[in-house]
Parts: structure tokens; sequence; C-alpha cells
């Protein structure tokens, strides 16, 4: 069976990229390609919703889809915990369709986040750099808030991190307690450095992409995930068995 797939932020460079990788499998085909603009409505019929517009849009997106009974998979950043919250409680304690968000599509962004959760309780000092193209319009990404909240997770014991002078604008947005460093910029495509500071010595998890090639695997992995999820499930981690819990 062919799963058909409306593709809202179709215009965008991952809609690009998502539309191309359907149109090539055998097993989706695409039921409706909209911009970011567009009425919802052309999601009506689909068997699957892809949502890779902005952060802005992205709620009402998923709101749409959930109401007309469509599993989406959302590629879009923005969906901090206090958002994923709210969206786990509209779906309910026995969901009957899914909703999977992946902040970042690539393995190895996935793998470097898992290595920084690990690391994350034997260091005091820890903060993110992360660096994007000039176009992308939110920061921190996605990928940053993701990591600093599993960071701030995996810190539970023993509490928020040490951001000395976190009250000046030059030491970074503070998510979950780790101070994060955007940069946007031409030159650059994505990347993420998590630095772990302790006595007498500094640890540096990074991953950088190099090109959108890298998010192929991913979004296939999540699409084909979506019929039988239920409820929401977040994180290329959790699809992979990286998350903890295998």
């Amino acid at each position: 069976m062919a799963y058909s797939v409306a593709v809202v932020g179709a215009t965008g460079r991952m809609g690009a990229l998502a539309t191309r990788l359907i149109e090539a499998s055998g097993d989706f085909t695409v039921h409706a390609l909209l911009g970011s603009r567009d009425p919802i409505d052309g999601v009506e019929g689909a068997d699957l919703v892809l949502d890779v517009t902005l952060p802005a849009v992205s709620p009402g997106i998923v709101d749409a889809a959930v109401a007309r009974g469509i599993p989406v998979l959302v590629g879009t950043s923005g969906w901090t915990a206090e958002r994923l919250s709210k969206l786990r409680s509209r779906l309910g304690d026995d969901p009957q369709l899914g909703v999977i968000v992946i902040p970042n599509f690539s393995l190895g962004s996935v793998v470097a986040t898992r290595l920084a959760t690990i690391a994350a309780p034997y260091f005091d000092s820890i903060e993110i750099i992360e660096g994007h193209h000039a176009g992308k319009s939110d920061s921190p990404s996605g990928t940053a808030i993701r990591t600093a909240e599993l960071i701030g997770q995996a810190r539970a014991e023993q509490g928020p991190v040490a951001a000395p002078h976190a009250d000046q604008r030059a030491r970074g947005q503070q998510v979950a307690s780790v101070p994060v460093h955007s940069l946007r910029m031409d030159g650059v495509l994505a990347e993420q450095q998590v630095i772990f500071g302790g006595v007498g010595e500094t640890l540096r998890i990074g991953h950088q992409t190099v090109s959108d090639a890298s998010y192929e695997a991913g979004i296939l992995l999540a699409l084909r995930a979506l019929p039988q999820a239920r409820g929401l499930v977040v994180g290329l981690d959790s699809l992979l068995g990286l998350d903890g819990r295998a």
C-alpha cells in the first residue's frame, strides 16, 4: 500500500527535499504540495501530513491534521517542552493516531545529542554553540533546544549547570539552564557543538552537516513509522532506539 502525503511547506528547502524523496519512493505518493500560507484544507483526504514550515505556523498545521484524524510528521523547529506537553495533552490518554516531532533528521546529529546526554551528569559547566545558514528564521535551533532539554533531564539529580553572568545578553539564551549561542551566517549549513568544562579539561561533542543528503534516511524512516505511531513521539532517537529506553 502506498500512503499519500500532503507536504506543507513544500516550497522550502526541506519541503523540496521531502517531495523528491516521496516521489522516488515506492511506498508514498504526493497528495498535495502546500505553501505555509496556503489553505490547510488541501490536506483533506491525505493519509499522512508532513509539516516543514515555520515555528509560528506549525502548531496550526498540527491542530488541523489531528482534527481531521490524519497522522502528522513535524520537521519544523520551535517545538519546546511546553509546546510538546500541550500537544501530548491534546492527543489524550488513548490516542488513536500519531504525531512524530523530529528536531533533526540527521543520524549524526541524533547520535551527538545522545552522547551529550551521557556526558551531562559529569560536568557542571556546559554550553552549546549552534550555527545555521543566514536564512534560518528561528534561534536557538530546534536541535539545540532539544539537546539542552535532554541535558537538563540527564542532570535532574545534579541540578542546573553553572552559567555565570547569565544576565548579560552576550552569554546566550538559557534553555534548561544551558547557555545556547546561535550563529546565523553565510557559508554554514548546520552545525552544533556542546562544550563541557571540568577541572583542567574540556570535552567537545560536535556535529556538522555538509549536505542536505544527511537528512534523507531520517525523513524516510520517520514517514514509514508514522502510520503505526500512536500518541506523541519526539526525536529520531526514539525511532532508532537511542533514547535510553531500548
